[in-house]
């Protein structure tokens, strides 16, 4: 099920430790220790125990928005070094990503979904961004197309 992209992460934790690029060790490390927790989260629940590739690529997602979110508090603060840490590892974990739509690509996803569905209001607000996270898990910010949704419909 989401073994794919564990497989890809593992075999390029192998890698990163053949070619001792500490780094990419370390984010790595980071990833399959996000994957751990997520996978002791789920247990117990009563449903299927392993995340699906839609978690993980969800966690990812998680994990690049807070060290975009770091990298920022340490550029305010005049530390660029670590700001650079930050982006770095992003980096490497964008690899595990599919691409990120553009800004074009993200408002043409919006208005067919808008079509589809045939949205008339704000009210049709949260069921156009449950079909955009179905559809297009992992390769759209949906703050933005939360925005962009809004000044569709209002």
């Amino acid at each position: 099920m989401s073994e794919h992209l564990r497989d890809k992460v593992n075999d390029e934790l192998k890698e990163a430790m053949k070619s001792q690029d500490k780094l990419r060790i370390a984010t790595l490390r980071l990833i399959t220790a996000a994957f751990k927790d997520r996978d002791i989260q789920s247990r117990g629940t009563g449903k299927d125990d392993r995340p699906t590739e839609a978690d993980l690529q969800a966690i990812l997602s998680k994990m690049v928005k807070q060290r975009r979110e770091s990298a920022k508090a340490y550029e305010a603060g005049g530390r660029m070094d670590l700001a650079t840490t930050e982006m770095k590892e992003i980096e490497v974990i964008e690899e595990f990503l599919p691409r990120q739509m553009s800004e074009d690509e993200t408002r043409q996803a919006v208005a067919a979904v808008l079509k589809e569905l045939g949205c008339e209001g704000l009210k049709d607000m949260g069921r156009t961004m449950a079909r955009l996270k179905e559809q297009y898990a992992g390769q759209m910010d949906f703050s933005k197309a939360s925005a962009m949704v809004k000044d569709q419909l209002g």
